[in-house]
């Protein structure tokens, strides 16, 4: 691999990462109160609206089902709006946010799901209201699996900001796109799949590593 490669690969390493880290950031603020409305409203549940919850389970469906780079074009105005540009690292940062905030909070909706209804009974018959349901209960108790959703969610948005790349996002997917299949650079391609791959494998790894200790803390409690 030629010198030259290395500061390439370097700046488009922090590009991903700022852009994946935002990303991440605005889609669990966004994704986690949803997923947490979508369950708690659940017939049955804490706080029961069947209307909404139905009319939120549509909303994410259909934002879920759109592809990416559809999306992501759609998004142009808003991205200029919000940004004052749709090419960039931060530009790339609104359409992945708004893709990913639906995947989130489906996450979001199976990790609170799997807690124990026998907990939640318990809660209710002290007097809990939603609120200390949500806040004292179901979030504690879905910890782990919230930690391994948003692991889940961290890799799609690396997924993600190689398509962002490929249409101006900026980060690996750019450089491999642009300077390395286009140029025919293969120690560029292969140096940014390389990273993405290791980037990709270190999320999990550490996602899982995180949410192991949560749950031999518990257990040890």
């Amino acid at each position: 691999m030629n010198p030259d490669v290395w500061p390439k690969l370097a700046q488009a390493t922090l590009e991903t990462l700022d852009m994946v880290g935002a990303s991440v950031l605005f889609a669990a603020l966004l994704g986690l109160p949803l997923g947490v409305l979508v369950v708690i409203t659940r017939p049955g549940h804490v706080m029961p609206l069947p209307a909404l919850q139905r009319a939120l389970g549509v909303l994410i469906n259909t934002a879920r089902s759109v592809p990416f780079l559809i999306l992501m074009v759609a998004l142009f105005p808003l991205t200029r709006l919000i940004v004052g540009t749709a090419i960039g690292t931060r530009a790339a940062v609104v359409p992945m946010t708004v893709g990913a905030t639906p995947f989130v909070a489906r996450l979001v909706e199976q990790a609170l799901l799997e807690v124990d209804a026998g907990v939640i009974t318990a809660a209710l018959s002290m007097g809990a209201t939603p609120w200390q349901m949500v806040r004292k209960v179901l979030l504690p108790e879905a910890l782990p699996g919230l930690v391994l959703g948003i692991t889940i969610a961290t890799v799609s948005l690396l997924e993600f900001s190689a398509v962002a790349g490929a249409i101006g996002g900026g980060g690996l997917g750019d450089l491999g796109y642009r300077a390395g299949y286009q140029r025919y650079r293969a120690d560029i391609l292969l140096g940014a799949v390389v990273l993405l791959v290791a980037m990709v494998q270190a999320v999990q790894f550490l996602g899982e590593t995180i949410a192991q200790h949560i749950r031999a803390r518990r257990s040890i409690a």
